[in-house]
Parts: C-alpha cells; sequence; structure tokens
C-alpha cells in the first residue's frame, strides 16, 4: 500500500519539475517568444477567430437574427451545390488548373536554382536574379494588363509575330482552351524568381567538401548536381511539394476574375470566382460559404493524405 501511495506522490513532483523547467525555459527565451508574438496574434485574429462564422455554411442566414438566431438547414447547401449544374465544371476548372500549375510551376524554381547555382560570374548571376525577381512584386493587375496588351488580337506583338510567319491572330484572351495555359505560364514568368529563393538557400547549405571529394573521383558537374545537390536539397522539395499539393484547390481567385470574360467562362469559372458570383453579387452568403468550407476540407484531406504518404516513403514530412 505504502509503494501504490508513493507512486502518486513522484509522478506530481516530476510534473511539477517539468512545468517548471518549461517556464525557465520561456522565460529565458523571452525576447524571441515577443519576436513571434505579433505573428500568433495575427494568425488568432484573421484566420481562427473568423472561423466562429462557418457556421452559416450549416444554417440559412438571415442578417436581421445574425449568425446565432438564423435557422438550422444542415447540409442543404452542400446538396444544393453537388446536385447543381455548374459542380462537375467548378471541380474540372479548378483542379485542372491546380494540377496544370503543380505539373509546371513546382519544377522551374528548382531548375531555375540549380542552374544559377552553378554560374561562376557574380555579375551575371547578379543580373539573372535580378531579372527574375522583379516580376514578383508586379501587382496582378499589371501583369494581366501585360497580357492583354501583349496577346491583343489586332496590336500585341504575340499576334503579330504570328502573322509574321504566314499564321492567323488569335484572340487568346477569349478562346476556352488558351485559358488555363495562359494561367499557368504567366504565374510561372512571374514567381519562378522568387520561388527558388528557398532553394538557392538549401543548396548554400550543401558541403563543400563534396563537392570536392567528387571532383576529385572524377564526377562531372551534372553527376554532381544529380548525386549532391538534388539528394541535399531533397528534404525542402518534399516540404514544399507537400504545401503545394495542400492548396491545390486553392487557385488563385483574383487572376481567374481578372481574365474571366463570358466567352472563356466554360475553362476559367472555379470555385473561388463562383463563390465571389453567389456570395458577393447574388447575396447567398450560406450557399457561398458552404461551397468555401467544401472547397477547404478538400485542401485540408489532401495536405493530411500526402503528408502520411511522404512521412511513410521518405521519412520527411510536415509534422
Amino acid at each position: 500500500m505504502a509503494e501504490i501511495q508513493v507512486q502518486p506522490a513522484v509522478q506530481a513532483a516530476a510534473g511539477k519539475k517539468r512545468k517548471a523547467l518549461k517556464w525557465n525555459r520561456i522565460y529565458r527565451n523571452w525576447q524571441l517568444y515577443l519576436l513571434i508574438s505579433p505573428v500568433i496574434a495575427y494568425y488568432i485574429l484573421f484566420q481562427y477567430v473568423p472561423m466562429y462564422g462557418i457556421q452559416i455554411a450549416f444554417k440559412d442566414f438571415i442578417a436581421t437574427k445574425g449568425i446565432w438566431g438564423s435557422p438550422w438547414v444542415g447540409f442543404d447547401h452542400f446538396e444544393r451545390f453537388f446536385h447543381s449544374y455548374f459542380f462537375w465544371r467548378l471541380m474540372k476548372n479548378t483542379l485542372g488548373i491546380g494540377l496544370y500549375s503543380l505539373a509546371v510551376g513546382f519544377p522551374i524554381p528548382i531548375l531555375l536554382a540549380l542552374l544559377m547555382n552553378e554560374v561562376r560570374a557574380e555579375k551575371f548571376k547578379k543580373f539573372v536574379q535580378t531579372v527574375t525577381y522583379a516580376p514578383h512584386f508586379l501587382s496582378t493587375v499589371v501583369v494581366v494588363g501585360m497580357m492583354m496588351i501583349f496577346l491583343s488580337p489586332r496590336y500585341g506583338m504575340v499576334n503579330h509575330a504570328i502573322q509574321l510567319f504566314g499564321g492567323q491572330p488569335i484572340n487568346f484572351m477569349t478562346e476556352p482552351a488558351w485559358f488555363k495555359s495562359l494561367y499557368v505560364l504567366s504565374d510561372v514568368w512571374q514567381t519562378m524568381g522568387w520561388s527558388s529563393i528557398i532553394y538557392l538557400a538549401a543548396l548554400a547549405g550543401i558541403d563543400n567538401q563534396l563537392h570536392e571529394a567528387a571532383r576529385v573521383d572524377g564526377a562531372t558537374r551534372l553527376q554532381r548536381i544529380w548525386h549532391i545537390n538534388i539528394p541535399g536539397i531533397m528534404p525542402t522539395i518534399v516540404i514544399l511539394l507537400i504545401l503545394n499539393i495542400g492548396s491545390i484547390m486553392g487557385v488563385g481567385f483574383e487572376k481567374v476574375l481578372l481574365m474571366q470574360n463570358n466567352l472563356n467562362l466554360e475553362s476559367s469559372d472555379i470555385i473561388a470566382t463562383y463563390v465571389y458570383r453567389s456570395g458577393i453579387q447574388n447575396a447567398e452568403y450560406s450557399f457561398s460559404a458552404a461551397i468555401g468550407l467544401f472547397n477547404s476540407v478538400i485542401n485540408f484531406v489532401l495536405l493530411v493524405v500526402v503528408n502520411q504518404i511522404s512521412r511513410r516513403i521518405s521519412e520527411t514530412s510536415l509534422w
């Protein structure tokens, strides 16, 4: 009996000791916690507090009655969306653009970083970095405006080049078949330089002695890239791939909306623009909230599944 009574006392003492050590560690590093506190406050205020409004997806929201006072309708809004005429078109376009962006936009920054890492002329390297980083700082409105000017069927330089070689001008911005390619390729042009920074940082952390040993053994530059650089940045690639797949349904709303018109709606209508039309233009707040929640749940499920697969295959994961 005495041993049974001593055991909880020992465990309680050990728990108090761990708690004291935890608070001592926080106290010693209070500057770091103070530094990160604005970021934590931002996410709490703008990411978690608004989740209170998710419940309107399950209600028939009436502004005068408020969120709590509005009547519950359960999954009616979800069923309405699943049985709507636009459901499969929205899913096809959203997934199509997301997968296209992942297939083209994800490997190009890696390739760009590997190429820039091999450049030894510092002035040329800085010039390339400046040229590739600059588009990131252009607003989406400016990028779409540039596309409209360059791709204009009457005055655009692209159509002038097509006509120069005997072709007929193409109205790229109104052709449904061209929408996804224009969206993805312009996005790659705008983001590839900025996205390559993290890979360049990972490459900078690779031990140079590995390259020196490989040179002594007669390895070519391509062999060193394949057997040293790529394995060295593979954990970074895997983490970013997981994050990209986790947001595959989160296609950029602003750019799609700016590029969208009645003629290319067949290819440009995605979940985000449909939520905008339903919620803002038609004031169907509960219905649009249900669609947005469905989209977020799909992204969350993809993130969890891909993370689990990555952890089992490569032992690299977010958690």
